[in-house]
């Protein structure tokens, strides 16, 4: 697991809520260690199965342009997930369920658990300073999947139970929108945000009243395609959840 961490200074106003990025499935890189188990598999490694095209760049823009924390990794998911909890039948692929439980427990300690354990001790220092946070997973999904089309170019997932989580997604597509017409905008598509992730973990860490979490879904027609338009779409997604997080104090989106 790489980790990537930018600055941790935020611009916005000082009872504005901590903002932090993470993304969790950044590179499709093999560690060496277990480049024999990942033999021939390199059409599946640059496949949606094996990373999320573009969730990286899209993250580095957000925290680079909003001065916010980064926690990202590069290792593929297909090695283990780091958007499942332990335990989930998702965790570990059908490539490294085959290693035997000393490796599959090595990897938890190495490239699971760090990424995990520095994005809730990150929000967990936030709270202590600022009273709440806000943590957006940059995440991205294939335009097709087993022959269905998916039928939207970008998402907000989040907990519709949590009202501060529901405002800032409402919020940030409004404003998106406004930036980016004429795209098809999707809440809680093509998952539910109240699946299992890593949000999903820290709503059940902390109260929704210091935490909000939005998992960011793009479409990958847009990084496939790349040129203008895709880089058009992350200024756009970058100013609009600026413009978000700039309504209202701290406490309406509790």
């Amino acid at each position: 697991m790489r980790q990537i961490t930018a600055s941790t200074d935020h611009p916005a106003a000082a009872d504005a809520p901590r903002l932090v990025i993470s993304c969790e499935h950044g590179g499709h890189r093999v560690p060496a260690a277990y480049s024999a188990a990942f033999a021939g598999t390199e059409t599946l490694l640059l496949s949606h199965r094996g990373w999320d095209r573009g969730a990286l760049t899209l993250a580095r823009q957000m925290a680079a342009a909003l001065n916010a924390p980064l926690f990202a990794a590069t290792t593929t998911r297909l090695l283990v997930d780091l958007n499942r909890s332990m335990g989930h039948e998702q965790l570990f692929s059908a490539i490294s369920r085959g290693l035997g439980t000393a490796e599959r427990q090595a990897i938890i300690q190495k490239h699971y658990r760090p990424h995990r354990d520095a994005v809730e001790g990150r929000i967990a220092d936030a709270i202590a300073v600022h009273g709440a946070v806000v943590h957006v997973a940059s995440h991205s999904f294939t335009p097709v999947l087993d022959g269905v089309p998916r039928r939207a170019d970008v998402a907000w997932l989040y907990d519709p139970q949590r009202p501060g989580e529901a405002l800032l997604a409402r919020r940030w597509m409004e404003a998106f929108a406004r930036q980016a017409p004429g795209l098809q905008l999707r809440r809680n598509y093509p998952y539910q945000g109240r699946s299992d992730g890593l949000t999903a973990l820290l709503r059940k860490r902390f109260s929704s009243t210091v935490y909000v979490g939005i998992e960011l879904e793009v479409n990958q027609r847009f990084v496939l395609h790349a040129g203008a338009p895709w880089r058009a779409l992350r200024t756009a997604l970058v100013a609009s959840l600026a413009m978000a997080l700039g309504q209202g104090r701290a406490e309406n989106l509790r």
